[in-house]
């Protein structure tokens, strides 16, 4: 639950506000009005959570005013408490203010503690199930259970192992990091160039950790203004800037007992790292246009794509900030230096996409395989994906062949040095190692055409055929598009 729930209570009786006041205050922060004009106030000056109304008052009726109050604050939890059980006063109840309980009088202490406590409960879930409308037909044991099983696919799909890496990678020790830092309730810095995979780490921390049970929220912080952002991470009171049409409670109180993966860390100004700065330092936040602070209980997990440690020498990006966040910095290291990962993260890729595009695509041939080693991928895993995306779009075949590679990385394979370099010895190996590779690199040339390659280095088609199964290089003609000729 994200902390202290704020009760607000409007009775325009003193001894029953009094009462109420005294049952409600050990639990819970209680605000209290006498009328429905000073219940506005309140509402537009502070974040509430769970509203308590008289049905009966000189002014406005209870439903009246929360009818009021669901156009203007919809987030609230809006509860009618009354001495009279009129049948239509709770139908209208129900149907205009959206009243998620009609509490009579008299009421027992208890009872009321724990109808306020559920229906503190059954906003906490809804935020966690992306939703504000506390209008939709779920009870609080429903959204209980959805909530549940996502978290419970969320820590199998986001667990340590299902992170693909190749043997001997360096993906390999900073998993091993990762896993040691994510028992512990310390602050985490990923750093690493974009496409990595910055937040699939992040997320295996939080999965792996004591806060699993509880909200992983992420923001991209350079994404937005400061304004927004702070909105976003802090909450703020409707009409606090030009925008702000409604409360929104912020990230940072979403989070409370998770965790919060600030992506882009390194984008945010200045201005903004102070702010996060207090936050970080005093385990409150205070939500735009509000007076009153609020207490968080979240872990911080920042990642960024620049060294954040020559943005404090030159004096864009706070020293102070950057301590607190890098109590634990571990670096992920771009693709081109895990050549061994680019094999189990093609395949695994070529499988998630194949099943959602609903194609059969059984493989990828071994030229187009070496093709996609050579390439260096600035864009790491990310265009990885991209391009096996789009690669099963173009196929038309079970097996992805060169034909459906893009220019870019054909042209980097063939000009590349190193597509001759290879571990050789003795003369023999050295020999054999050459006659595969420029095999290799004919038959991705003239897209497995048997013919053409066979001609161009002085074999007949019966010689080139035996050096085929010679190299195991017979799948490379599983054809590219194109024909063997």
């Amino acid at each position: 639950m994200t902390g202290r729930a704020t009760v607000l209570i409007i009775d325009d009786e003193v001894r029953s506000l009094e009462t109420l006041n005294r049952v409600l205050s050990e639990d819970f922060d209680v605000l209290m009005a006498s009328n429905t004009q000073e219940a506005e106030k309140l509402l537009q000056s502070e974040m509430i959570h769970v509203i308590l109304c008289d049905q009966r008052m000189p002014d406005e009726t209870g439903v009246e005013f929360l009818s009021r109050v669901r156009e203007a604050w919809p987030d609230p939890v809006r509860m009618i408490i009354s001495g009279y059980s009129d049948s239509a006063d709770i139908i209208a109840g129900v149907n205009d203010a959206g009243i998620y309980r009609y509490i009579t009088k008299p009421w027992h202490p208890k009872e009321l503690i724990e109808i306020v406590r559920g229906a503190h409960e059954l906003l906490d879930l809804q935020k966690e199930n992306e939703t504000a409308a506390l209008e939709m037909k779920l009870t609080t044991q429903t959204l209980k259970r959805q909530v549940s099983e996502k978290k419970t696919i969320a820590k199998k799909h986001f667990h340590f192992d299902r992170i693909v890496h190749g043997k001997g990678s360096a993906l390999g020790e900073t998993i091993n990091l990762a896993k040691r830092c994510a028992e512990f309730d310390i602050s985490v810095l990923i750093t690493g160039e974009s496409g990595t995979g910055k937040e699939l780490l992040a997320r295996a921390i939080h999965y792996g950790s004591s806060r699993a049970d509880k909200p992983f929220v992420v923001e991209n912080c350079g994404a937005l203004p400061d304004e927004l952002l702070e909105s976003e991470l802090f909450g703020c009171k409707k009409g606090a800037f030009t925008g702000a049409y409604q409360d929104r409670i912020g990230l940072f109180e979403v989070a409370s007992g998770g965790t919060i993966f600030l992506d882009e860390i390194g984008e945010t100004s200045p201005a903004f790292q102070v702010k996060l700065l207090r936050v970080l330092q005093e385990g409150e936040v205070r939500p735009l246009g509000a007076q009153k602070v609020r207490k968080v209980d979240v872990r911080v997990v920042a990642a960024t794509n620049k060294n954040l440690e020559d943005e404090v020498e030159a004096r864009r990006f706070r020293g102070d900030l950057y301590y607190r966040l890098s109590a634990f910095p571990i670096h992920i290291a771009p693709l081109r230096d895990r050549v061994m990962d680019v094999e189990p993260l093609t395949h695994h890729v070529l499988s998630d996409v194949a099943a959602s595009f609903g194609k059969v695509v059984k493989g990828i041939n071994a030229a187009t395989m070496a093709a996609m080693k050579t390439y260096p991928w600035p864009g790491n895993v990310r265009e990885l994906q991209n391009e096996i995306q789009r690669m099963v779009t173009l196929t038309d075949d079970a097996m992805l062949g060169t034909n459906v590679l893009s220019p870019k990385i054909l042209r980097d394979y063939e000009s590349n040095e190193n597509a001759l370099i290879g571990e050789v010895g003795l003369l023999k190996g050295q020999v054999e190692f050459l006659e595969r590779q420029l095999i290799t690199d004919a038959l991705v040339r003239h897209r497995g055409n048997i013919t053409r390659v066979a001609d161009e280095l002085g074999l007949s088609r019966v010689g080139l055929r035996k050096k085929l199964d010679r190299y195991d290089l017979k799948k490379v003609t599983w054809l590219e598009g194109g024909r063997h000729g």
